[in-house]
């Protein structure tokens, strides 16, 4: 593993975020709102892993006898991306063909995720899976593996290695699913219990209830996921809501005394401001105030929503009630673990329905917005000091369209657009978490 510099200087442009830049349109001559932070050749000097000073390039000279020194100047430093939403196992099958949500379960995702039972497969898959995650300049996720305790333990540990910032939790599913991915409420209670003991807490992790979705749950399993959120402090919840129109009717008909949906959650306790629900697309007026009430946040997850065709969330009516809203890659039934690219179906999701979703809005959503979310903004999702330093340094072009569009943008927010609509894992140049560095491009010939 890589030494972590005892002092480390970094020079490039820094954009982050310090407050949410809402929904407003930049300004025409600098491409700027409220919330942004733009700080050009900038050098951030990080320390033992935190970030401990910003400073003017034009200002401040690093002793390279006292500091690591990495000039970067060009190029464009960021916090680490964090990724709300997404399945380690399901790498196996992201492109594949044809299918709606229900179907997508079967035929893909139950038979991909059966073979990690086997603690051979849990363990390379979970070692793919996170170095994957940082070579695409994601730093934290909140992560579903499988229902098997291997699957769990190897992504757990694989994070704490590399000291990444992880929210995951064994799967729970104890009906509509296939013998070899069923557990029963006893077992899942034991298992969940043991790997919280061992792991909650554990450097950079925490563990959460990982409800796959209320079909594969019994009321019996739900309530049990519900005592353990409300007895170990500090516990997430993960799973999914309101993603597909079918789906949604299927738990009409299992859980009928429930008033929508996201009740059936709310009525097992799973619901406060560390439930993380992925998609809430089918959500009316009093889902959206149940979500504000309870603080739980929407991972909304634009290239699965348009890949498997679920549907076009309601992002400013979820955030008008006061909902949380966070990106994800939804891997796989996204198609990519970038969040550039998530970032630009996300303003495509949006424009289908009349909205225009700024580069400012949708870069928020993915580095403080969703840090804050997950209640983890003095940690994560800016380039402040006293964060831990997990970041992502990007060229701002990569190819020869890119690098033409590039040199005609007119003011910020038309350079940093074009980024995000035309960018991805390719503009990557490094990703470093806690200070150090965990990816870097091989240079191309």
């Amino acid at each position: 593993m890589t030494a972590v510099p005892d002092r480390l200087a970094l020079r490039a442009d820094l954009l982050d975020f310090d407050a949410d830049p809402g929904w407003a349109a930049p300004d025409p001559a600098t491409g700027l709102v409220p919330g942004v932070r733009w700080r050009p050749d900038h050098w951030l000097l990080v320390e033992a892993g935190r970030i401990t000073g910003v400073q003017p390039a034009a200002a401040f000279t690093p002793d390279d006898s006292v500091w690591s020194v990495e000039d970067q100047r060009g190029r464009l430093l960021m916090p680490g991306f964090i990724d709300t939403h997404v399945h380690s196992p399901q790498l196996d099958v992201i492109a594949s063909y044809g299918t709606e949500l229900l179907d997508w379960l079967e035929t893909y995702t139950f038979p991909a995720e059966m073979r990690h039972a086997d603690p051979a497969v849990a363990a390379a898959g979970a070692e793919l899976f996170l170095d994957a995650l940082l070579a695409h300049g994601s730093t934290s996720a909140v992560v579903f593996p499988t229902v098997h305790v291997s699957s769990t333990e190897a992504l757990l540990a694989g994070a704490h290695r590399r000291g990444m910032r992880l929210v995951t939790g064994k799967v729970l599913m104890d009906r509509h699913a296939p013998e070899g991915l069923r557990d029963d409420v006893t077992g899942a209670e034991r298992d969940s219990r043991d790997l919280i003991r061992r792991w909650h807490g554990t450097g950079r992790l925490a563990y959460a209830m990982t409800v796959r979705f209320a079909p594969t749950s019994t009321p019996g399993q739900l309530a049990m996921a519900g005592r353990l959120m409300a007895e170990v402090p500090g516990l997430y919840m993960q799973t999914h809501v309101a993603e597909n129109r079918a789906e949604v009717a299927w738990v009409a008909e299992l859980f009928p005394e429930a008033r929508s949906y996201l009740d059936v959650y709310h009525r097992a306790g799973l619901l406060n401001e560390r439930a993380v629900l992925a998609h809430g697309i089918w959500l009316d007026d009093a889902d959206r105030a149940l979500l504000a009430d309870t603080g739980a946040q929407i991972a909304h997850s634009p290239s699965s929503n348009l890949f498997l065709g679920s549907g076009l969330i309601g992002w400013p009516e979820l955030e008008a009630a006061g909902a949380r809203v966070s990106l994800a890659s939804d891997v796989g039934g996204g198609t990519s673990l970038s969040m550039l690219r998530t970032l630009a179906d996300a303003y495509k999701v949006q424009a289908l329905r009349g909205v225009r979703l700024t580069a400012w809005k949708a870069l928020h959503g993915a580095t403080l917005g969703a840090a804050e979310a997950l209640g983890l903004s003095d940690e994560i999702g800016r380039l402040e000091p006293g964060r831990l330093a997990d970041l992502a340094l990007w060229d701002w072009a990569a190819g020869p369209v890119a690098t033409h569009r590039d040199a005609r943008a007119r003011q910020l927010h038309e350079r940093v657009f074009a980024w995000m609509t035309l960018g991805d894992e390719r503009n990557l140049a490094a990703t470093w978490v806690a200070g150090r560095a965990l990816f870097r491009r091989t240079p191309t010939r």
